[in-house]
């Protein structure tokens, strides 16, 4: 594998993503710098080829992590800093009224399943018991409505995962899905 042909495919790709969690432009540069040096030294640990691009984006990542625990380190973080310090329920609920139009897309009886079980925090037996369907039939209907919203994303956006299948970044394909 090509070195620089590497760089040059992924390098702005690598760039948008340092860019979309650094704010400092000069830290995106030297952390895109420190990104080249590894994938330089690694590229041997590199398996196949197929995975070349989240291979990548995973040392991108894993070099974002370091940064911040260096900075971490170095740094007092104060409590309204971190995510957890806020409110919870109102996380939860702003990131539920971003999901929910998307819940509304499917089949009503998909989305009231989906909105009792991923939105309001039901339990899939509770849930089950109550409506009279048998649990292992509930189970499938969840994870069948779970893959229509997964697809009615993807249909809205390019998703870029990492090897757990996180999401680590989108480009929007369409209005209804562009970066804030």
């Amino acid at each position: 594998m090509n070195i620089e042909r590497i760089w040059q495919e992924y390098s702005s790709s690598l760039k948008a993503l340092l860019k979309s969690k650094i704010s400092n432009p000069d830290d995106v540069d030297d952390l895109l710098q420190e990104v080249l040096i590894k994938t330089h030294e690694k590229i041997g640990t590199l398996k196949s080829q197929d995975k070349l691009k989240p291979w990548l984006f995973q040392l991108a990542n894993n070099t974002i992590i370091d940064f911040y625990r260096k900075r971490r380190s170095n740094e007092k973080i104060e409590e309204d800093d971190l995510w957890n310090g806020h409110n919870e329920e109102a996380m939860q609920q702003k990131l539920s009224d971003c999901i929910l139009p998307f819940i509304n897309a499917l089949p009503s009886s998909t989305a009231r399943l989906l909105q009792a079980i991923d939105i309001e925090g039901r339990s899939q037996k509770s849930y089950a018991a109550e409506t009279g369907i048998s649990y292992s039939t509930l189970k499938s209907r969840v994870q069948r409505g779970r893959t229509q919203l997964r697809g009615l994303f993807e249909d809205c956006c390019h998703l870029e995962l990492d090897r757990y299948g996180n999401i680590i970044d989108y480009q929007g394909k369409s209005e209804c899905c562009k970066k804030s």
